[in-house]
């Protein structure tokens, strides 16, 4: 199935819950409590009797998670995925900022390509600065109040099919194995999930996983935050290989709790931050001024690291044969460099192909190939952003896609015009955030523009 990707952008950010829950199922089953499996339950929510949630962590358990080890670390909501989690739960925003969260409008947003300020975009989206405890916590509150869904605290174990259809999920509870059964398993286990496993055991194709080494390595640290409203709020400075820096980017946010959040990135070798002391030092030294007024401020706690050996994803939507009643969404289909702030605004969009793919009053004892298809538009978005950067790192081997000299050459002239050109930063803006295809890059007029910006700067 071929599908526009713009059209396809467009219908998903155009797309709204429905008025009134229409159940076309029995049962849902969802695999994993993370972010994606939540936002596939509130979807679910409204055309399902019942959703279950089946995961290893108890769902009460606030703070981080014990099967999110990444959950520490700093994370980003991108402007397209505050407007998606607004959609799905109205009043989102709001509950966020009484929590804590702290609001990051254009002007309080700041960002830095090798060391220069880029400029603002005054009529850019909003977006949020809070930890990911706090957002998901909010996402995982609101999901479970709902009156239709429920969580059962167990260990999945496989699936149940019933000739070409998957009919439940295998689990095990306190070692006791059990089945839940449901007209629609969703697969949200994450970049570890077993599907594909399960698949090939039960003599299915096993769907291609392409994988983008990158060997990242990122830490971050907790500072107290003198100022209860602080000019800026999301602070970021990203330095291209050219730059020639030991250290890939740095970043801070402003959190709840009076706090800031700082994070640093390298590559190989380099490993930022492993100490507190190296950490402070790497930030007053190798970035602005406004790092190291945060790296003045009491640290709290220990310096947090975390390790991403390779972008990954698994190509379901590639395999000829694939059993109706099961979808996968999130970080289990695929996870990006987490330097580009995608994971939960890529989790936002997969439930808003659910969320389309269910409105269409799909046959559920079929593949769910017009998901797939939608699903397959952001995957190829959020995996052509993220690993075109990536191929510019200077220990990245490819693969390269055809015509990789032209597009880099290409988004390098984009990427430089972002910082004095408004009109190209706000085109950049929209397809970063995921709010837009990054093909509206591509258009002739958009190339021109960053070309004749860079032009009156040099």
């Amino acid at each position: 199935m071929s599908l526009s990707p713009s059209r396809v952008f467009a219908e998903l950010n155009a797309a709204r819950p429905p008025d009134q829950p229409s159940p076309t199922m029995g049962t849902a089953v969802v695999v994993g409590g993370s972010v994606a499996g939540l936002l596939a339950a509130r979807v679910l929510s409204d055309h399902a009797d019942t959703v279950v949630i089946i995961d290893r962590d108890d769902p009460q358990v606030t703070g981080a998670r014990p099967g999110v080890p990444q959950g520490t670390q700093l994370h980003a909501l991108l402007p397209g995925g505050l407007f998606q989690l607004e959609r799905l739960f109205p009043g989102f925003r709001d509950e966020a900022l009484a929590r804590g969260a702290v609001e990051a409008p254009p002007a309080a947003r700041r960002n830095y390509l090798d060391g220069r300020l880029k400029v603002v975009v005054p009529d850019d989206a909003d977006s949020l600065a809070g930890s990911r405890p706090l957002l998901e916590g909010l996402i995982r509150q609101q999901v479970l109040r709902l009156p239709n869904v429920k969580t059962i605290t167990a260990r999945a174990t496989g699936l149940v099919f019933d000739g070409s259809a998957v009919t439940g999920v295998r689990c095990e509870v306190s070692g006791v194995p059990g089945v839940e059964r449901g007209d629609l398993v969703v697969d949200a286990m994450g970049r570890s999930s077993k599907l594909s496993d399960w698949l090939e055991q039960a003599d299915w194709d096993r769907p291609v996983t392409r994988r983008m080494t990158v060997h990242l390595n990122y830490a971050t640290a907790l500072f107290r935050r003198p100022e209860v409203t602080p000019d800026s709020t999301v602070v970021l400075a990203l330095n291209t290989p050219r730059a020639q820096a030991d250290v890939a980017g740095a970043a801070f946010f402003a959190i709840e709790d009076g706090r800031w959040m700082a994070m640093m990135a390298g590559y190989g070798k380099d490993r930022p931050g492993r100490t507190a002391d190296d950490f402070v030092r790497r930030l007053r030294e190798q970035f602005p001024p406004e790092f190291g007024e945060v790296a003045d401020q009491e640290m709290i706690g220990d310096v947090q690291t975390y390790h991403h050996a390779d972008s990954r994803r698994r190509d379901f939507h590639a395999l000829k044969r694939f059993p109706a009643g099961l979808i996968s969404v999130g970080d289990a289909v695929a996870s990006f460099n987490p330097v580009y702030g995608q994971g939960m605004t890529a989790a936002a969009l997969h439930a808003a192909c659910l969320s389309t793919y269910l409105r269409s009053g799909p046959d559920l004892r079929a593949p769910a190939r017009h998901y797939l298809a939608l699903q397959k538009v952001v995957v190829d978005a959020a995996w052509s952003l993220s690993t075109s950067a990536d191929l510019a790192l200077p220990h990245v081997d490819g693969p390269y896609p055809r015509g990789y000299r032209l597009s880099r050459w290409a988004s390098g002239q984009i990427i430089a015009a972002t910082v004095t050109d408004v009109a190209t930063a706000r085109r950049f803006n929209d397809v970063v955030s995921m709010r837009e295809h990054p093909r509206s890059l591509a258009r002739p007029g958009v190339l021109l523009g960053a070309l004749r910006a860079n032009r009156r700067t040099h």
